[in-house]
């Protein structure tokens, strides 16, 4: 059974830190693109960052940039997301996705809420 499980959103200051966690199951996680997105209430889900599978390449978003960091552990099974100087407008539910070909999973999403 195929999981993408995130974790680690929760509420924040403004110019505050969080840490995601996006940890897979049920498939060969080294073979698959990873990739965070963001989807705000009103809004169109976006793309903040994504990390190629053996983890050579990554990209940003322009408003993220600088900002966060986008990482995995092919031993673990697991993608992250360091997310630095965060603001109001990254108030957004955060989820994963895995690519590889045509195939792609999506995780359930996590919040991340940044207010004082």
């Amino acid at each position: 059974q195929v999981q993408l499980v995130e974790s680690g959103g929760g509420l924040v200051q403004p110019g505050g830190s969080l840490r995601l966690l996006c940890a897979a199951s049920g498939f060969t996680f080294s073979r698959y693109a990873m990739s965070w997105y963001r989807q705000a209430p009103g809004k169109e889900r976006e793309l903040v960052a994504a990390i190629t599978n053996n983890g050579d390449s990554t990209n940003y978003a322009d408003s993220v940039k600088g900002r966060f960091t986008i990482s995995r552990d092919n031993a673990k099974n697991t993608a992250y997301l360091q997310m630095n100087s965060l603001k109001p407008e990254d108030t957004a539910v955060y989820y994963c996705k895995a690519r590889h070909i045509t195939s792609y999973y999506w995780g359930q999403g996590t919040q991340v809420t940044v207010s004082p």
